[in-house]
């Protein structure tokens, strides 16, 4: 392409951003707004997976113990649970540091304490982590009929609920993004229409003499790109502020909740809905020239 074209082409459309300054503005604001909340569900989501995450590679599975077995017999369980798939290490908790454990955490309530009247009803127990947390209920399902065992317990509702709350917001994200991206289409396109509408007859001189249609387009495409970027570009800056401020705040008031940390999650997001703008804006020239294209 010449560089005295392009030059045509630019001065095109910012001639057109200025003849319709009201819609292109409109515009603007209407993607960077909605890219804005768009940006802050994906921020969501992805600490919600974060979290999730971490929350997965806590689960351990809690393998309580029948009382009365011997020494042989527990070593036995312990070696058959290092030799299960998955498992990335194991811990025994005798009966005596279950209880000590049990003091500690009840200090401040000792007449739980003096009803157990010096008994110690806890059984021994062994703690499994494993590499790949989806193996947990598997793996508790098998040790459960071990002759040895008495019980598991790793969570179970805990962790189901857990799964199914971020499928619902991995899900709910995915149906915001198709929603706020065709509504941002939408007013692109119609903003471009009303310069297509204006230009109209222009348009069908230029083809009359023989112009092509991509001679035609650049202009609208250029336009459409320009109100998309800087759209996008406010978006990012808005949500650059936006997770500074909330994250500085989380770990201020909550510091024991993981979070991502703002770079460079933030650059890989706002590239992305930088790119999401430019796309939409090319899309809404696109869909705005057709009609007129086929004169």
């Amino acid at each position: 392409m010449k560089i005295r074209t392009m030059r045509y082409y630019t001065s095109e459309a910012f001639t057109s951003f200025r003849r319709n300054s009201f819609m292109s503005f409109a515009s603007i604001a209407t993607v960077a707004l909605s890219l804005f909340i768009l940006g802050v569900f994906m921020t969501m989501v992805a600490n919600l997976d974060y979290f999730a995450d971490n929350l997965e590679n806590q689960v351990q599975i809690s393998v309580y113990l029948k009382d009365g077995i011997t020494t042989d017999q527990v070593m036995k369980v312990g070696r058959e649970l290092k030799e299960l798939p998955d498992v990335k290490s194991i811990e025994f908790t005798d009966k005596a540091k279950a209880m000590d454990r049990l003091k500690e955490r009840m200090k401040d309530q000792p007449g739980i304490l003096d009803a157990l009247e010096g008994k110690n009803p806890l059984p021994s127990s062994y703690e499994i982590t494993f590499t790949n947390p989806e193996a947990v209920k598997k793996t508790a399902a098998v040790v459960a009929k071990y002759p040895e065992v008495e019980s598991s317990h790793y969570g179970q509702e805990i962790v189901e609920q857990l799964f199914s709350i971020t499928q619902v917001i991995r899900w709910g994200g995915i149906a915001l993004i198709i929603f706020l991206t065709f509504a941002t289409l939408f007013i692109i396109s119609n903003t471009i229409r009303l310069t297509v509408f204006a230009r109209r007859r222009e348009i069908g001189i230029m083809k009359y003499v023989g112009a092509t249609n991509w001679f035609i387009r650049w202009p609208f495409l250029l336009e459409g790109l320009f109100l998309g970027f800087i759209g996008g570009l406010i978006a990012d800056m808005a949500l650059f502020q936006f997770y500074g401020f909330v994250t500085t705040e989380i770990h201020e008031s909550l510091a024991f909740l993981p979070m991502v940390s703002m770079y460079p999650f933030m650059y890989k997001t706002g590239s992305v809905l930088l790119i999401i703008s430019m796309i939409i804006g090319a899309l809404g020239s696109t869909i705005s020239l057709k009609r007129y294209m086929k004169v």
